[in-house]
């Protein structure tokens, strides 16, 4: 995250500031972090004396809980060692270099730091969903609204600790490393911080994806379509593997991925704010970490006023705790800026777009995969011709879904950007492009406001949809399965529009991430040419033929790992089928009701394949750039023209950089388009399937029900592996980029 380039280009000698009024303001952040955590106990403690049903209901709920820790420490212990090895490299990297040896302890004390708290936020989130799940079911047996609640504010854990764990760790680093003393250069000290979160993340939703899709679609070919029995049906042996995918993926995986966000954007905008030292001093460095903490309060308070009966569709008290989360942060933000930016309400006005852009990226998800309007009713409609139309029905509205979004993300950078240079137009010694990409910083900053009850929202998936195969396979009454049938389909929506606002913010950071590869080349250069250098590199010609080519890799780079992850679920959920119709096969007793399965194998052989599943895809996302930068300087004998930097009388060859910046350009845009089609394509596919099992043309167990469970594996692998893993691809490509930029001039 070498986003202190940027800074570099503008920074000027800073006046005075008071040392005690930024040690406030950190500590006030630093504060409303803590009691965040304080509030994750409650809510802990709020689950937890919930009733646990039946011994029957404990049975299943403790298998559920032993899968998916153990998959969890057989991850981790992976991660720990890709990490510790990256670290040394690191260090070893750092030290090489005269120039930053001096900061390669801190470097890798933040990676290791920003890795260790990403995990811990995972896992935190995950232990405790593993455990509301079987207190939801119980107490939907009884009230909605009761179940509603406790899967929301076990789904807060999640959302609490990712936020805050983000703002503790970054917030810390700063004071530890002498932020206080030294604002301009601290937050250049601390990336590593967002570089270890976003390490973790990718293996952490690669694997938790590749993970939960493999077991969902082996259960569901074999259990519904070849057998014929329920979803969750107790007979299934691959019902548990299932089950504890939905952890693994959506509750430790996606809060990976966002605390990389968050993270990522938190030092980001520091770096940016000590750009801004003579104007606002220290309270620019500290703004991003108050206003984020701003949006935790809101977010809290969101989550405590959800709450419905049990005629009203659960979906809108969601919603209207999501407003009142909005109109919160809105008031925080205002709050922050008057107080640390002076006042200055054009970067109000930015923070507003970034807050009116998720709110927006909500309801245009919402719109796509609920089955109240028209694209899903479609796909349940053309189900009842069968599979083929149910697929092709469900492509044409994957690939519709990114219009909006686009229009959405463009009109936002476009306007942030100008309220940054409306806001410091005044200000002269700074570029208009600098002033403008801070303002699409802020807004950033403001769609990630309400990241918290965002996240929330979207751990309440998992488990109401664990609480439904609980109450399924401990054979409930019918009108309990109802119940918990309304809720896992609200949850099937919460997840697919927090995969919309992922990818939203990540498009948003995309724009800022690219500037600063940019202007990393360009400072590479100057340094080579020496003091005073005029050297400019802030075109990416597609015209020049390698560049183009470059282009080129980019979007083949999104295809080919979205095939490799498809691939992965493909593999693995083939050994679970084989498995199940071995266990079939073998063991009559088990569909006849004398025996039971052997649920434990299943869960093993997903786990295994699963992590053996994730390298290829991994290793090819961190190569790809380094190859296309290496090969194009060195083989192509292409040469720049006109206007050449001379050292030491040879021409600067740059074609190596800028097809570099190509892939990363064509890369992240490609990316934002396939992620969204598959995030909202395959959330669409799923919900037209729970819509007909509300007794829409015929109901479960009817053919129009049987292609959409073919419809739905389709789309699985989409909506929970390769799009999501997609979120992390576009920033992991803008960090390798920066990282490896020294390797392509």
């Amino acid at each position: 995250m070498n986003l202190w380039i940027i800074a570099g280009l503008f920074l000027q000698e800073a006046p005075a500031y008071s040392t005690e009024e930024g040690a406030f303001w950190l500590w006030l952040a630093l504060g409303i972090s803590a009691l965040s955590l304080l509030m994750v106990l409650y809510f802990t403690r709020y689950v937890m004396a919930a009733d646990t049903g039946t011994p029957e209901m404990q049975v299943i709920s403790n298998a559920i809980k032993e899968g998916a820790e153990a998959f969890l420490r057989r991850q981790y212990k992976t991660i720990a060692l890709l990490s510790i090895a990256l670290a040394v490299l690191i260090f070893l990297g750092y030290r090489a270099s005269p120039r930053n040896a001096p900061l390669a302890l801190k470097m890798v004390v933040a990676f290791l730091i920003g890795a260790a708290c990403s995990g811990l936020a995972g896992f935190t989130g995950m232990y405790v969903s593993i455990r509301a799940n079987i207190r939801t079911a119980s107490a939907a047996r009884t009230s909605i609204n009761r179940a509603l609640q406790i899967a929301l504010r076990g789904g807060a854990v999640t959302g609490l600790v990712v936020v805050a764990m983000s703002l503790l760790g970054v917030g810390l680093l700063f004071y530890s490393f002498g932020g206080l003393d030294d604002p301009r250069h601290v937050p250049y000290q601390i990336v590593g911080f967002g570089f270890g979160a976003s390490f973790v993340a990718l293996f952490a939703q690669l694997g938790g994806g590749i993970f939960t899709k493999a077991a969902d679609v082996g259960a569901d070919l074999v259990g519904k379509v070849e057998a014929g029995i329920p979803e969750d049906d107790p007979r299934n042996p691959a019902v548990i593997a299932d089950l504890v995918g939905d952890n693994v993926g959506d509750c430790a995986g996606r809060g990976a991925d966002l605390f990389e966000s968050t993270a990522a954007e938190n030092v980001g905008a520091m770096i940016l704010g000590a750009a801004l030292l003579p104007h606002f001093g220290i309270k620019g460095v500290l703004f991003p970490l108050v206003a984020r903490a701003f949006g935790l309060i809101a977010s809290t308070i969101g989550v405590l006023i959800v709450r419905t009966d049990e005629k009203e569709d659960p979906m809108q008290a969601l919603n209207r705790g999501y407003y009142v989360t909005t109109v919160l942060a809105i008031v925080g933000f205002g709050v922050a800026v008057h107080y640390l930016l002076h006042g200055n309400w054009w970067f109000f006005g930015a923070g507003v777009v970034g807050i009116v852009t998720a709110f927006l990226f909500v309801y245009i998800t919402q719109y796509y995969t609920e089955y109240r309007f028209r694209p899903v009713a479609s796909i349940a409609k053309a189900s009842v011709t069968g599979p083929a139309t149910n697929i092709i029905a469900g492509l044409s509205v994957g690939m519709e879904t990114p219009a909006l979004p686009v229009l959405v993300i463009g009109a936002a950078l476009l306007l942030s950007y100008w309220f940054g240079v409306k806001a410091l137009e005044d200000v002269t010694g700074i570029a208009a492009y600098a002033k403008g990409v801070y303002g699409t910083a802020i807004a950033t900053m403001g769609m990630l406001s309400t990241a918290a009850y965002i996240l929330a929202m979207d751990t309440f998936g998992p488990i109401t949809d664990n609480a439904g195969g609980i109450i399924e396979m401990s054979n409930q009454p019918e009108e309990i399965r109802a119940k918990t049938d309304r809720l896992d389909a609200v949850g099937n929506t919460t997840k697919a529009l927090t995969k919309g606002y992922a990818i939203g913010s990540a498009a948003l950071a995309a724009f800022l991430l690219f500037t600063a590869y940019l202007d990393e080349v360009r400072e590479l250069v100057r340094s080579q040419l020496g003091a005073g250098a005029s050297f400019s590199f802030d075109i990416v010609n597609l015209a020049s033929v390698p560049v183009f080519v470059g282009g080129l890799l980019g979007g083949m780079l999104v295809f080919l790992f979205s095939a490799l992850a498809i691939r992965a679920v493909g593999k693995a959920a083939q050994y679970i089928i084989e498995e199940v119709r071995r266990q079939f096969r073998e063991n009559p007793g088990i569909m006849q009701g004398t025996s039971k399965p052997d649920y434990g194998t299943c869960v093993d052989i997903v786990t295994s394949a699963a992590l053996k599943q994730m390298v290829v895809p991994g290793l090819l996302a961190v190569g790809m750039p380094i190859a296309v930068g290496m090969t194009f300087r060195y083989l192509t004998g292409f040469h720049v023209e006109g206007g050449v930097p001379i050292v030491g009388g040879h021409a600067v060859n740059l074609i190596g950089a800028e097809s570099v910046a190509a892939l990363l350009m064509v890369g992240t845009i490609t990316g934002i388009l396939m992620a969204t089609m598959m995030n909202n394509g395959g959330g669409a596919w799923d919900n037209a399937k729970k819509f007909i099992e509300t007794g829409q043309y015929g109901g479960k167990r009817s053919d129009a029900h049987k292609a959409a469970v073919v419809g739905d594996t389709v789309g699985d692998p989409f909506k929970d592996t390769a799009g999501p893993s997609l979120h992390v691809l576009i920033k992991l490509l803008s960090t390798i980029t920066l990282v490896m930029a020294p390797l392509f001039v």
